[in-house]
């Protein structure tokens, strides 16, 4: 059977249910942090980037968590004013900023929870290695189904 003569109807149902499961799961993780730590997911998972790194420039950060880099530079606008990271320029290239976890920040990334990607991935350990590859695959395409319809904001 070609592709073009199977029918996706079925499948579309199914697909769109489980994203709006995952969108969903998300949302939910998000107001508990909020509610709980006053953070954002987004935040939380510059703050554990950060700490990984000890020590980067916003536009790495930026790719490192993938969001763009005007929206990591007002999160990390965000964190800065609650005191959790710091801003430095570079004294021989003024043009080179580097961004570091302070104090606080360090105590904050210690008793906050692990962003949900560390948790799911946690979970994603115990699935055989095939049935990963299948997911990733599947994910990838649909990412890249977004991507080429102008869905996904990779900016």
């Amino acid at each position: 059977m070609r592709i073009e003569d199977r029918p996706a109807a079925p499948y579309q149902p199914r697909v769109l249910e489980s994203i709006r499961r995952i969108t969903r799961a998300v949302e939910l993780h998000s107001r508990r942090l909020m509610a709980v730590y006053r953070i954002t997911g987004p935040q939380l998972g510059c703050l554990h980037e950060i700490a990984a790194a000890g020590e980067l420039s916003p536009g790495v950060l930026a790719r490192a968590v993938h969001l763009s880099p005007s929206t990591v530079i007002g999160i990390l606008d965000r964190l800065e004013e609650r005191g959790l990271v710091t801003r430095r320029r570079s004294a021989s290239d003024r043009r080179v900023v580097r961004v570091a976890l302070t104090a606080e920040g360090e105590s904050f990334v210690s008793r906050a929870p692990s962003p949900l990607h560390d948790t799911l991935a946690a979970a994603m350990d115990e699935l055989p290695e095939s049935e990963l590859a299948g997911i990733a695959g599947a994910l990838e395409r649909m990412a890249s189904l977004m991507d080429s319809r102008g869905v996904g904001d990779r900016s």
